[in-house]
């Protein structure tokens, strides 16, 4: 049994209540907490998590096909990685699974060695997901605190514009321009212009129209 547990919580949709108990005791006697659901109904019911979290949801269901529910989640903005688990797959079925963005398809009867490597994946992946998407929000919230007119000297700078190029731009002094720059790589806590370009890239603020040749 795997002994590298990711911290997280799994969830499990099966109506079958057999599968659920023993999927869920497999996963507690691993670390994993667990919450059982029987239907697709139930789990959307349930509060969202803010931990790391993945899904074993089963394809076939006496209400929502399982596919169908996870090409739905897949679509909102903090998706939870799934794991699709079948006793009726097919390959059309596992290639949907996995453009929807699968973890896994895993067939019953499946080892427990092979749930378990699936879901420590998944959590692994949900971690990564929200360290990444706190990232993305800390750094719009920088570009947030930054005046009107550093936003702008910020556009033209990331482009590879010469601090009198921006000047001449904006109709403002060198001086000036350079002032707002200082402040732009302090409030963006950037460690370099390289660094800067990064972040404007990541919230599409590079004015792409402007280059240092054309203007």
């Amino acid at each position: 049994m795997t002994s590298d547990v990711t911290s997280g919580c799994v969830d499990v949709i099966d109506d079958d209540a057999d599968v659920r108990a023993s999927i869920g005791s497999l996963l507690r006697s691993a670390g994993h907490r667990v919450r059982l659901f029987e239907s697709t109904a139930a789990f959307l019911s349930t509060e969202r998590l803010e931990e790391p979290n993945c899904l074993v949801l089963d394809i076939r269901l006496s209400g929502e096909n399982g596919l169908d529910f996870q090409e739905r989640i897949a679509e909102q903005s903090a998706p939870v990685p799934v794991i699709l688990i079948t006793g009726y797959g097919d390959i059309p079925m596992t290639v949907r699974g996995m453009r929807a963005g699968a973890v896994d398809v895993l067939p019953k009867p499946f080892g427990d060695e092979q749930l378990l490597e699936a879901v420590a994946a998944a959590l692994a992946l949900s971690t990564s997901q929200r360290r990444d998407a706190a990232q993305s929000a800390g750094l719009r919230q920088r570009y947030d605190c930054l005046t009107a007119r550093e936003k702008e000297v910020m556009a033209l700078v990331v482009t590879g514009l010469m601090n009198k190029q921006v000047a001449a731009h904006l109709g403002l002094s060198e001086i000036t321009v350079k002032i707002h720059r200082g402040n732009v790589m302090r409030k963006m806590a950037a460690q370099s212009l390289a660094d800067l370009v990064r972040m404007a890239e990541e919230l599409g603020v590079r004015d792409e129209s402007i280059s240092r040749y054309s203007i």
